[in-house]
C-alpha cells in the first residue's frame, strides 16, 4: 500500500510538472510610437480604418485607463521592459541625437528586463525595431536579455532614406523654401514637401544605421515593412519552443513618410499633412496583421499573450494624431500624454470583446508574462500585476490604486479617480501651481479643482511627497 501511494504520488507530481512545463505562452509585445489615444477605430475614429489592431481587442480586452511609465518615448520604455517606474532607477528624461551615444546615457545594465527574466527561463528573446534605451556598446539589446535584435538604437529613424524613393514625404523645416505662408506648409511638385510648425527635423539617421545583432546592414524596404518581414520570419523560426517578441514600431513617429500604396488608399483626405499620418498608420495596421496571420499559420494563436499599446500619446502638432478626448499631448502630464491605446488577447484565457475601465499600466506585461510562464520569476521590484485573474473575474477591486510620473517640473500622480499634476519647468519645478482633477467626472482636464477641493488637494500632494522622496536623481539631462 504504501508502494502504490509512493507511486501515486509520483505521478501526480509528475503531471503537475509537466502541466507546469506546458503553461508557457509565447509572449508578443507590439509597441507603437506616438499613437494618439483616439486614433484607432476602436478607440473611435471612423477615418483611418484599422482592423487588424482592432481585432486583438475584438478577440480580447481593451483597457479604457492604460498608461505608460512616461510622457516621451525613452522613459515609457525603460518602464515597459523593467516594469518599475524610471524614476526610481533614474531613468528620468528623454535622450535624443547625440545624446544617445554618450557615456551613462541608457538602461542601467543592473535593470532586470522582462527580456532577461524570459531568457534565463528558456525563453528565445527578440526585439525588432526602436531600442532607444542607449547607443552605446554597454547598452546594447544583447546586455538586456535579448537573442537577437533587428532595428535602430535611437530615438527615430527614417522609413526610407534619400532620395525617398516609394513615399510622399513631410519634413519640419524652420525656413520654408519660399518663405513664410499663411498655411504653414510648402508643397511641392514632386513627393518632398515642408512644414514649418515645429522648427527643423531632428538628424534621426545620424550615426544610427540599421542593425542586425551588432552589425549595420543596408535596408531597401519601407522599415514598417521591413520590421514585418523580421517579425513574421522571428515567430516562423522559433514556433517549436516558447518565445518572447517585442517588436517595437518606430510608426507613427517622425519624419512623416507615407508609403504610395497607401498614400492612394487615403486620396480622398484632402490635408496632405493628415493623409500621410493616415497612410503610416493603415501601414503598421497591416503589419499587425501579418504577425497575426503568422500565428495563426503557426499555430499559436491560443498559446500566445499579445499585448498592443503605444509608449505615449500623439505630439498632435506634428502629426496630426489625436488624443481626443483626452487633453494634451506627448511631453506633458494631461491624460493625453500618458493614457494610451492598450489591449491584450490570450485566446480560450481571457474574455473576448470585453471593455476594462479600471487603470492598468505597462508594469503589467512583465508581471503578467513572469505569472502565465512556468519558471519565470519577476524580479521582486516589479510594480505591476498579473492582470490575468483581473479580465477573468477571479479578482477584484482595482489593479492600481496609485499611479505616479516625475520628469523634472513636470510631474503628476492617479490615486483613485483622482488626478494631481504639475507642469513645471525642468530647473524650476517649484513656480508652476498644482492642479487637480476629478477624472470620474472630468476626463478632458478642464474643470481644476485645486482651489475648490482643498483638503483633496493637501492629501494628494502628501501622498505625492511620499513616492517622490522615493525616487533617484536623475542620471542624463538632456541639454
Amino acid at each position: 500500500m504504501k508502494t502504490n501511494t509512493n507511486i501515486t504520488f509520483y505521478f501526480l507530481a509528475l503531471i503537475m510538472s509537466v502541466a507546469a512545463a506546458g503553461a508557457r505562452p509565447n509572449i508578443i509585445v507590439l509597441f507603437a510610437d506616438d499613437l494618439g489615444y483616439g486614433e484607432l477605430s476602436c478607440q473611435g475614429n471612423p477615418e483611418i480604418p484599422t482592423p487588424h489592431i482592432d481585432s486583438i481587442a475584438k478577440n480580447g480586452v481593451r483597457f479604457t485607463a492604460g498608461y505608460v511609465a512616461g510622457p516621451n518615448c525613452s522613459p515609457s520604455r525603460a518602464g515597459l521592459l523593467t516594469g518599475r517606474t524610471p524614476t526610481r532607477f533614474g531613468y528620468e528624461f528623454n535622450p535624443t541625437g547625440p545624446l544617445n551615444e554618450e557615456p551613462g546615457f541608457g538602461l542601467p545594465p543592473e535593470e532586470i528586463t522582462i527580456a532577461e527574466s524570459l531568457h534565463h527561463a528558456g525563453y528565445t528573446t527578440g526585439l525588432i525595431g526602436k531600442w532607444h534605451q542607449g547607443g552605446t556598446a554597454n547598452y546594447h539589446p544583447f546586455r538586456h536579455g535579448f537573442d537577437e535584435f533587428f532595428g535602430f538604437t535611437h530615438e527615430g529613424h527614417y522609413f526610407v532614406p534619400p532620395p525617398y524613393k516609394g513615399v510622399t514625404t513631410m519634413l519640419r523645416r524652420k525656413t520654408l523654401p519660399g518663405g513664410p505662408t499663411n498655411t504653414g506648409y510648402w508643397i511641392g511638385d514632386k513627393n518632398l514637401h515642408f512644414h514649418d510648425l515645429l522648427g527643423n527635423e531632428p538628424d534621426y539617421d545620424a550615426n544610427n544605421p540599421i542593425v542586425r545583432g551588432g552589425q549595420p546592414v543596408v535596408e531597401t524596404e519601407y522599415l514598417t515593412d521591413a520590421l514585418t518581414r523580421e517579425a513574421v520570419d522571428f515567430i516562423d523560426r522559433h514556433d517549436d519552443k516558447p518565445f518572447f517578441l517585442y517588436l517595437a514600431y518606430n510608426a507613427v513617429h517622425s519624419p512623416l513618410q507615407g508609403a504610395d500604396a497607401y498614400m492612394e488608399k487615403f486620396a480622398h483626405i484632402d490635408d496632405l499633412h493628415r493623409r500621410i499620418f493616415a497612410a503610416m498608420l493603415a501601414n503598421m495596421d497591416d503589419s499587425v496583421g501579418a504577425v497575426m496571420e503568422q500565428l495563426r499559420k503557426s499555430g499559436l494563436e491560443e498559446n500566445t499573450i499579445v499585448f498592443f499599446l503605444s509608449d505615449n500619446g500623439g505630439p498632435t502638432k506634428e502629426l496630426t494624431s489625436s488624443n481626443l478626448p483626452l487633453r494634451g499631448s506627448k511631453g506633458q502630464m494631461y491624460e493625453g500624454a500618458i493614457r494610451v491605446p492598450f489591449m491584450v488577447q490570450w485566446k480560450g484565457r481571457i474574455p473576448d470583446g470585453e471593455v476594462y475601465e479600471k487603470p492598468v499600466s505597462s508594469f503589467d506585461i512583465f508581471a503578467t508574462a513572469a505569472a502565465n510562464s512556468a519558471g519565470v520569476t519577476a524580479p521582486k521590484q516589479v510594480e505591476g500585476v498579473d492582470l490575468i485573474p483581473y479580465l477573468t473575474g477571479e479578482k477584484e477591486g482595482t489593479p492600481h490604486e496609485t499611479l505616479f510620473w516625475r520628469q523634472g517640473g513636470k510631474t503628476a500622480l492617479r490615486h483613485g479617480d483622482w488626478k494631481l499634476l504639475r507642469m513645471g519647468g525642468r530647473f524650476e519645478p517649484g513656480k508652476a501651481k498644482w492642479e487637480l482633477y476629478d477624472l470620474s467626472k472630468d476626463l478632458s482636464e478642464e474643470d481644476n479643482l485645486a482651489v475648490t477641493e482643498p483638503e483633496r488637494l493637501a492629501e494628494l500632494i502628501e501622498i505625492w511627497e511620499a513616492h517622490n522622496s522615493e525616487m533617484s536623481e536623475p542620471l542624463f539631462q538632456n541639454r
